[in-house]
């Protein structure tokens, strides 16, 4: 199968990439679940143009349709590997299928470092449990949170929510954050608590969390904020090394090191927001459409 461009992720910035390539006229191809969208099932407020509470699932699904409606072939798959050939690069999916394009655009986001507790999973998804702080602070205006995890960005994080929550704790076995990170928290009003979680609790929505030390704590909603590992392995088939963050370095085009190769979104670096991420997608998608025309001239 051949294309001029392919886009790799059906998130954001994915789409929003889809749609600019799609609409310089070049073969477009889109590859990705937009179900494992880090936006898939939550509900976003703060983006450009939409008043109030938005479904991020619904905004995932409008945005589809514009790309196909821009001329975008888009394929509900995961792409196993990546490498180059004659004509640029080859894209395999998981139905063995392969694509040949002149040019690419990771979109593949970050995967979050997950705490491995019961109730984690149950209570993603708009129901207590969240990754991003600065995504999620308004949903937790005056109520009780909980930062899990001992390194600063926990530290950093744990003393924000304190402008929008009434109480936060700072839960971690280790506080191995900038000592100055852990002073301001500590400043701030956050309730340092020494123990790990071992479990989620609630009903519809979470309510508490029970500790190593035998504790129980009632809240409204958990951040945990171990780091992020992205999906970078792909561009590391085709040369493309990641930074020590595992994100992938970008100039003001979003071209990576390897010529031909674009990056947006997440897998660039925070902040991880959906706004940044159209912002990316919109650049990202022109730059690879105008690569490719060139690589035919």
């Amino acid at each position: 199968m051949d294309a001029e461009v392919v886009i790799i992720g059906a998130g954001p910035a994915g789409i929003q990439a889809a749609i600019h390539s799609a609409r310089k006229k070049v073969a477009t191809v889109m590859v990705g679940k937009p179900r494992n969208s880090a936006m898939h099932g939550t509900e976003i407020e703060n983006y450009f143009g939409f008043q109030g509470v938005q479904s991020g699932s619904g905004m995932l699904d409008n945005g589809i349709e514009q790309a196909r409606s821009s001329g975008c072939q888009f394929i509900d798959s995961n792409v196993l590997s990546l490498s180059k050939s004659e004509k640029g690069f080859s894209v395999r999916i998981e139905n063995g299928t392969e694509i040949c394009a002149r040019s690419l655009v990771l979109a593949t986001g970050m995967t979050r470092v997950k705490l491995g507790v019961p109730g984690e999973t149950q209570f993603g998804f708009g129901k207590g449990v969240s990754y991003c702080a600065t995504c999620d602070c308004n949903f937790y205006k005056q109520k009780v949170v909980a930062l899990v995890g001992g390194q600063s960005e926990a530290a950093v994080d744990a003393e924000f929510m304190t402008r929008y929550a009434s109480k936060v704790y700072w839960i971690a076995p280790a506080f191995d954050a900038d000592p100055a990170l852990v002073e301001v928290a500590d400043r701030s009003g956050v309730i340092r608590i020494t123990a790990s979680v071992t479990e989620i609790l609630g009903d519809s929505k979470v309510n508490s969390v029970k500790l190593s030390n035998g504790e129980t704590v009632e809240l409204d909603g958990v951040f945990i904020e171990l780091g992020g590992k992205s999906s970078v392995d792909l561009a590391m088939e085709i040369d493309l090394m990641p930074e020590m963050d595992d994100t992938l370095k970008i100039d003001r085009n979003c071209a990576t090191a390897v010529p031909g190769v674009f990056a947006c979104g997440d897998v660039t670096g925070k902040p991880w927001q959906v706004a940044k991420a159209v912002g990316e997608g919109a650049v990202a998608g022109l730059a690879a459409a105008d690569y490719a025309k060139k690589a035919v001239q």
